[in-house]
C-alpha cells in the first residue's frame, strides 16, 4: 500500500484495489454505489498506478496468513491439599499404577501415553507414575542418571498431553518419593 498524504484520501493504488473489492459487493444503497463507481472510473482513467511501472516481488503480493491461533491449552494444576493428604492416609486409593522401571525412553513414552488414555477412558482419578530415582554412580553412564525421572514431568507437562493430565506432582515416600509421580487425570468429555 502506498502512504497516504492527507488523512483519509485514498492513493490511485488503494482506489483501484477498492474498486475491485467494490464490485463483488452487493450495495445497500445502489444509488451511492453509483456515484463511487464513476469517481473510481475518473480516478482510474486520470492517473495510472504507479505499481504498472515497478514489477512486484513475490513476498510483496502474498497475503497475510489466517489470524486464527489455536486455543491454548489449560493449565497444569497441583492436587489439592486435602485431596494429597487423603491419598496419602489410604483414604483415596490410587486408581491405577504403572511401573517405568528399565525401560528405555522410548518405550516408557509409549507405554505411559498409552496407559494414561486408558486411565482416562476409565475414569480414574489420579494415577501413580513410578519412574525410578536413577541407578547409582556405578550404573551411571556419560552422567545420565534418572533419565525417566527427568523425562516423565517433561512429557506430562507437554501441550498434547494436557487433554489427559490436569497436574501432577511428586508422590509422598510412601509411594516412592522422589522416583514417583502422583498424576492426576482430566474427565473426557
Amino acid at each position: 500500500m502506498a502512504k497516504r498524504g492527507k488523512k483519509g484520501a485514498m492513493s490511485p493504488e488503494d482506489r483501484e484495489l477498492w474498486g475491485k473489492v467494490a464490485k463483488t459487493l452487493t450495495p445497500l444503497r445502489p444509488d451511492q454505489a453509483r456515484d463511487l463507481e464513476q469517481e473510481l472510473a475518473k480516478a482510474a482513467d486520470a492517473e495510472p498506478p504507479k505499481s504498472a511501472e515497478k514489477p512486484k516481488t513475490e513476498t510483496a503480493i502474498k497475503a497475510p496468513g489466517p489470524s486464527w491461533k489455536p486455543p491454548a491449552p489449560p493449565p497444569l494444576h497441583q492436587l489439592e491439599h486435602r485431596y494429597r493428604r487423603k491419598i496419602v492416609r489410604g483414604v483415596k486409593a490410587i486408581d491405577a499404577r504403572i511401573d517405568l522401571h528399565g525401560l528405555t525412553q522410548y518405550q516408557a513414552h509409549d507405554r505411559l501415553i498409552g496407559f494414561l488414555y486408558q486411565a482416562q477412558a476409565r475414569q480414574h482419578k489420579v494415577v501413580l507414575v513410578i519412574t525410578g530415582k536413577g541407578g547409582g554412580p556405578d550404573r551411571a553412564y556419560m552422567d545420565e542418571r534418572g533419565v525417566l525421572r527427568r523425562m516423565v514431568p517433561q512429557w506430562l507437562a507437554m501441550p498434547d498431553m494436557r487433554s489427559v493430565v490436569v497436574g501432577y506432582e511428586e508422590a509422598h515416600a510412601s509411594h516412592g518419593g522422589g522416583g514417583a509421580l502422583y498424576v492426576r487425570i482430566r474427565r473426557k468429555r
